[in-house]
């Protein structure tokens, strides 16, 4: 199964089955696979920072308890954090809300050479704010904000990701879809479960209400902004094995297809290296 979203077509996120898992029979056969792509990950990212060329961007949205944090936890075991910076994105403090709303994310973009993930990111300023009409509170010229704001917002997006990859930023974004009886299920574990009290949070109760809405706007969002250049991928993770392994293999096929490897000396200085280490061994 494709997971990747064409522009050209509709998405409609209820036609998508949440509890897919492909040709895998057993979460012990996926994590197996998992293990060998996380081990080729290691190797691919290792060329990637020796190259220091090319930069990754992985953006991670979903609704609440939806697996990005396992995710990003269990994918990216294998990644050097030398070469990693992960970014959790939270309601904008008052400093960011003085800048446009794409600055925030702008400052936490990856180095070339480095792996850049982002827990939520700037596409909220199309989701939560867009669902509970937030626009009115944040610091915006009111003549600005008019019927064609979230037209002209994914405009921008598509703009912005598309002059990163020009610069050498290759953006993956992973939708991350579960069912609405999976997210219940999901928040009664975390009421039930003495080891999981820590994760409950209200505001997660609060938002269900939303749940329709949220569909909706995410429809309007991967549509409007997935792109050759910056694809979207919708994940099935009512299954987060399955979920997991999906992500990592669409990882590691784009880093394949990148065209990197270790740098390669002039002939000077290889003789260079081999006069050092004739005086190494000559001590």
């Amino acid at each position: 199964m494709d997971f990747k979203i064409n522009p050209d077509k509709t998405l409609i996120l209820k036609d998508f089955l949440t509890g897919y898992a492909g040709s895998h029979s057993s979460k012990k056969d996926a994590n197996k696979h998992l293990s060998e792509n996380i081990e080729k990950m290691k190797e691919l990212q290792d060329m990637l920072y020796a190259h220091n060329q090319y930069s990754i961007l992985l953006i991670f949205q979903a609704m609440d308890t939806a697996g990005k944090d396992g995710a990003i936890k269990h994918v990216m075991s294998g990644l050097n954090p030398q070469g990693t910076q992960v970014r959790s994105f939270k309601a904008p403090t008052d400093e960011e809300l003085n800048h446009d709303y794409l600055w925030r994310g702008n400052k936490h973009l990856p180095e070339r050479g480095n792996i850049g993930i982002f827990n939520r990111s700037y596409y909220e300023e199309v989701l939560v704010v867009k669902v509970h009409n937030l626009l009115k509170y944040q610091l915006i010229p009111s003549k600005l904000i008019t019927e064609d704001v979230w037209e002209q917002r994914y405009r921008q997006i598509r703009d912005y990701e598309q002059y990163l990859t020009e610069n050498g930023t290759i953006i993956l974004k992973f939708f991350l879809h579960i069912s609405k009886e999976e997210q219940k299920d999901r928040l009664l574990q975390r009421i039930d479960n003495p080891a999981k009290n820590w994760k409950f949070s209200k505001g997660d109760i609060k938002e269900r209400q939303y749940w329709d809405q949220y569909q909706k706007c995410y429809e309007e969002a991967i549509m409007a902004t997935s792109t050759e250049n910056a694809p979207w991928y919708v994940i099935p993770s009512d299954k987060k094995w399955f979920a997991r392994l999906s992500i990592s293999e669409i990882i590691v096929d784009k880093l394949k297809s990148l065209d990197i490897g270790y740098p390669t000396l002039e002939a000077d200085k290889i003789e260079e290296l081999e006069n050092y280490r004739n005086q190494l061994m000559a001590e």
